[in-house]
């Protein structure tokens, strides 16, 4: 299913901080939001997934309009969200944090989609039984990511995934986001700069100041 948005403003506290923001994610294709720290990606991302509220424009999945839904309702249509920051819990095993989703949104194919994930990525599957908080940056990176796919069955939305990641789990997670495509996924990929997304994105939009052009 396709993402488009229309002229989409979003405010904080009523200041504004996106502006006619419109753009659009073909189904199963990758799209780069390349922006400074402050420019607007993770807003954007949180509008979209439904944890921040539109003050204008639209924003539709598949021809369903999104802003009418609150954010467990998005979840449930296959739309996730790696934060940043991976918010994982670190005193629960890393399978624990992945299963989550299954239990916020009863998910029905749990054991189905945690073995594909443990296919796609087996060296999480090897520390399933550790606690998250064992793990280094970026293999808790690897984690989030395992959790978003949980219910992330058609559009993935991924927020600075590399940063902070050391270069060589910074090319794993390179590859491993590389076969989303493959499996039918759309993905929005946000940068500060297309040092890792450039070869991985069927096209890029540029964000500065809450403003998104063409990149």
């Amino acid at each position: 299913m396709s993402l488009r948005i229309q002229s989409l403003d979003v405010a904080i506290q009523r200041i504004p901080v996106l502006r006619g923001v419109t753009l659009e994610v073909p189904q199963a294709s990758m799209v780069g939001l390349i922006g400074r720290n402050g420019a607007g990606k993770t807003t954007l991302i949180r509008s979209i997934m439904g944890l921040l509220p539109a003050s204008g424009g639209s924003i539709e999945l598949g021809g369903t309009d999104l802003l009418g839904l609150p954010a467990h309702k998005r979840a449930g249509l296959g739309i996730s969200y790696l934060p940043e920051d991976r918010r994982l819990i670190p005193s629960l095993t890393v399978e624990q944090n992945i299963l989550m989703p299954v239990w916020a949104n009863h998910l029905k194919d749990a054991a189905k989609r945690l073995d594909w994930i443990y296919d796609v990525m087996p060296e999480v599957a090897a520390f399933r039984d550790r606690r998250a908080l064992q793990l280094s940056g970026g293999q808790q990176k690897l984690v989030a990511l395992a959790r978003a796919l949980m219910p992330g069955r058609r559009l993935l939305l991924l927020d600075e995934p590399f940063e902070g990641v050391a270069p060589v789990l910074s090319r794993r997670l390179t590859e491993v986001i590389a076969q989303l495509r493959g499996f039918g996924l759309s993905v929005i990929l946000s940068e500060s700069d297309d040092t890792h997304s450039a070869d991985l994105v069927d096209r890029a939009y540029r964000i500065e100041r809450g403003v998104v052009t063409a990149g």
